[in-house]
């Protein structure tokens, strides 16, 4: 089921409406869908290089836009909707996590755990959700997922402008790996110099 989701996605790529196609698969990611934007990206940038930067902005603004979505529902429609889409991915009702993360100490916790999934190939979709359950500060939400979100989306759109379709491949095998290794140094950074500060 996946697999065919998958091609489908890669299909769109070709599509002479890609980047709507694109912009609409980056926003029901972010809240529910399980296929990430990166498997349009680059065979879209490998077919219109000029355009790698133009690609990579839509993936991000529709990203962020759907993980308000995401927000909202843990927000308002966690019970009707949210746990539900907890239950597809195999997880219990995240409701723990509300007291989890009330204290400051948590709060940089969730800042962290927000990077992580924003950044790497963790289910971002139910950190958005699980943002509005806790009441997460929408302000810090919404500039982690820009800032992460792009990162990773101009990274791979770069990638494949400078690499074409040989980086396909490496990020099936490699991506994840790598993505995280980037994102804890980068979180450690951030953590230094908060700490420092």
């Amino acid at each position: 089921m996946i697999k065919k989701i998958y091609d489908k996605c890669v299909s769109w790529a070709g599509h002479r409406y890609a980047k709507p196609l694109l912009a609409f698969e980056a926003f029901i990611e972010s809240s529910f869908f399980p296929i990430p934007p990166d498997v349009m990206i680059i065979p879209m940038v490998v077919a219109k290089k000029n355009e790698f930067l133009r690609i990579a902005t839509i993936a991000t603004i529709f990203s962020v836009l759907g993980a308000l979505f995401g927000y909202f529902i843990g927000y308002v429609f966690f019970n009707e909707v949210g746990i539900k889409i907890f239950e597809i991915y195999g997880y219990e009702d995240p409701n723990f996590l509300k007291e989890k993360f009330s204290t400051a100490g948590g709060f940089v916790s969730w800042l962290g755990i927000l990077f992580t999934a924003g950044f790497t190939p963790l289910p971002f979709k139910l950190l958005t959700i699980s943002s509005g359950i806790i009441h997460f500060n929408l302000f810090f939400f919404i500039v982690i997922c820009i800032f992460t979100r792009g990162l990773r989306f101009f990274l791979v759109a770069y990638l494949a402008y400078k690499f074409g379709n040989k980086i396909g491949p490496f990020l099936e095998k490699e991506g994840a790996k790598w993505s995280i290794v980037i994102a804890s140094i980068i979180i450690l950074v951030v953590a230094a110099i908060y700490l420092y500060i």
